[in-house]
Formats: structure tokens, C-alpha cells, sequence
């Protein structure tokens, strides 16, 4: 099956070099290319996260202008980020007693994206979801609530990641938006 001296564990080396040539070749460009293609990362830094209720909102725009602003504050504002956000619980493994040891959450978030000023006609929309869970078995109250808190900062650098990579997608298929 394999040519004499060769071994399984250099066939993946093989497609791997193999794929990564077909993409060079294809004219394949990373979405935020650092060869002077900078349109996509400056029209995200324009990007205006609005206020997302909660805590757990917060969290995500926190984490969403972190991804969208890689030059930090924006200085000028061309776009509003509205993001709808919730969290469901669900609990899992139950026990002969009805306890439970785990719980799951699931992230989910609609967000559209408008010019500055005109927001009654979006450019793009969108919505991610994302799972994470945690363990409940004999934790304390203090480290409970603080892996709760880890999982919903979990979920929201998910989600925003997520929102982030769309909006890019937008930019660089609608340049002159």
C-alpha cells in the first residue's frame, strides 16, 4: 500500500504540503493579509460596538471591540454593531438522587451591522451560537460562581470571535460599503 521506505506518519506530512501548495497556488489570502491589504482591519476598527445589556453583555462587547479595534478605540465611527444576546442553561447527568453534576450553557447572539445614522437599513446580519459547560459536583458557592463566571467569558470570546470573522467576511466580499 505504501512505497517501500516510506511509513504512514509521512503521508500526512505529504497532504498537508500537498494542500498548503493548491492554496498558494489558487491565489487563497488570509482573510486579515498582512501584505498590505489592510481595507478589512480598517473598516473594522469603524466598527461601533453598541451597549449590550447585562453582565454577561458586557462581557461580549468587551470582547468584540477587543477583536474588531486591533488599533485600539476606533477614531472614527462608520458602522453600529446591535447584538442581541442570551444564555440558556440546561442541566445534565442527573444522579439516582436527581442531582445534577454538570451544566450546560448555550450562547447565542443575533447582531446586525448598519452605517452610523441609518439604522433602519442593515448591511448584514447574522447569528452565532456556541456551547461550553461546566462541572457541579461537591463545589463550593465561591467556586461555583467562579466557573460560571469563566464559562460565560468563554462563551462570549466564542461568540465574538464568531461575529468578528462574519463582519470581516462582509467587508472583504463588500469592499465598498
Amino acid at each position: 500500500m505504501f512505497p517501500t521506505g516510506s511509513s504512514i506518519l509521512s503521508w500526512p506530512r505529504s497532504l498537508a504540503l500537498a494542500g498548503l501548495l493548491a492554496l498558494a497556488g489558487c491565489g487563497f489570502t488570509p482573510l486579515y493579509a498582512q501584505n498590505g491589504d489592510d481595507a478589512v482591519a480598517a473598516k473594522l476598527d469603524t466598527v461601533e460596538v453598541e451597549n449590550i445589556p447585562e453582565r454577561t453583555g458586557q462581557l461580549l462587547r468587551q470582547s468584540l471591540e477587543t477583536q474588531l479595534h486591533a488599533a485600539g478605540a476606533p477614531s472614527q465611527q462608520d458602522y453600529a454593531l446591535r447584538v442581541s444576546y442570551g444564555i440558556g442553561y440546561s442541566q445534565v447527568g442527573e444522579q439516582a438522587d436527581s442531582s445534577f453534576t454538570r451544566n450546560r450553557s448555550t450562547a447565542t447572539a443575533t447582531w446586525t451591522l448598519t452605517p452610523i445614522g441609518d439604522p433602519q437599513h442593515p448591511l448584514a446580519t447574522g447569528q452565532a451560537t456556541t456551547e461550553d459547560a461546566e462541572n457541579i459536583i461537591d463545589q463550593q458557592y465561591f467556586a461555583s460562581q467562579e466557573e460560571q463566571g469563566t464559562v460565560n467569558q468563554q462563551l462570549a470570546d466564542e461568540i465574538a470571535a464568531r461575529i468578528s470573522q462574519e463582519v470581516a467576511i462582509f467587508f472583504k466580499t463588500h469592499p465598498k460599503a
